[in-house]
């Protein structure tokens, strides 16, 4: 078997949440783009809708779920279609996620429950129903989406509840590739550093500045840019893989 072989998705199934738009869009593209098919859930949906339809221009089948991740009832009913749809389950990738800046003094514990619910609990929810197909197929490939924030008190934002979530999420990983390796699941957690999505382009240029002069590569990353990791860890080239946390910051995190 040639090593680009290795990389290869063709017939493999895949869910990608948070996919309308971001990072989420430009993994579940780079799914599409390697061989996959894909479910791609989202609460927005217009926004799913459209990168399913950028998923099928590349002659793939696609889905477009609307869901909310933080609702067990929404999780079970999307890997069901999934399953009614596609047959099986190879790959799942949790990328919903939120973020708000509020100095932890000030936070009122319901969006403190808020940042929880979609970052951490909504991880688990997916890990654990689509984790169930996989285990009955003896094969399967689980990527959460975590941060660099999960291990740095981010600056100059007050954000202890994305913080926590998101190291709540390396955690979870590490349990879980624990727990799911002798099914042959492997089980692997993905920290982006700064990236311009939708979300961080609303922020402050004098912000945008600081954060890219802090990365080693004094500039923040296209999303596009992490196609390939998630590609790797869900293909066969990835396969002695599981519990490992892969940064890719553009070396901010090296000081």
């Amino acid at each position: 078997m040639g090593i680009l072989s290795l990389f290869k998705l063709d017939g493999e199934k895949a869910i990608v949440t948070g996919a309308g738009r971001g990072l989420g869009r430009e993994i579940a593209i780079g799914l599409a783009e390697a061989g996959a098919d894909v479910a791609v859930v989202d609460r927005l949906a217009k926004e799913g809708e459209e990168t399913a339809a950028e998923i099928e221009k590349l002659g793939r089948k696609a889905i477009a779920i609307e869901g909310d991740v933080t609702k067990e009832e929404d999780v079970k009913k999307a890997v069901h279609t999934v399953m009614a749809k596609f047959g099986k389950i190879d790959i799942l990738v949790c990328n919903a996620g939120i973020v708000s800046w509020i100095p932890a003094e000030e936070m009122e514990f319901e969006k403190w429950k808020e940042v929880m619910d979609v970052n951490l609990n909504g991880v688990f929810l997916y890990n654990k129903w689509v984790g169930r197909k996989m285990i009955k197929q003896k094969k399967g490939s689980i990527i959460n989406v975590s941060s660099i924030s999960a291990f740095l008190a981010n600056y100059p934002q007050k954000q202890c509840h994305y913080n926590s979530s998101k190291a709540g999420v390396v955690q979870l990983t590490k349990c879980l590739a624990f727990e799911w390796a002798p099914y042959n699941v492997r089980v692997n957690t993905v920290c982006p550093g700064y990236m311009n999505t939708p979300l961080l382009k609303k922020a402050d240029k004098k912000y945008l500045d600081q954060w890219a002069s802090f990365a080693a590569q004094k500039r923040i990353a296209d999303p596009s840019e992490l196609k390939g990791i998630f590609v790797f860890l869900a293909s066969q080239a990835s396969s002695y893989f599981t519990g490992s946390v892969i940064v890719a910051d553009g070396g901010y995190s090296l000081w």
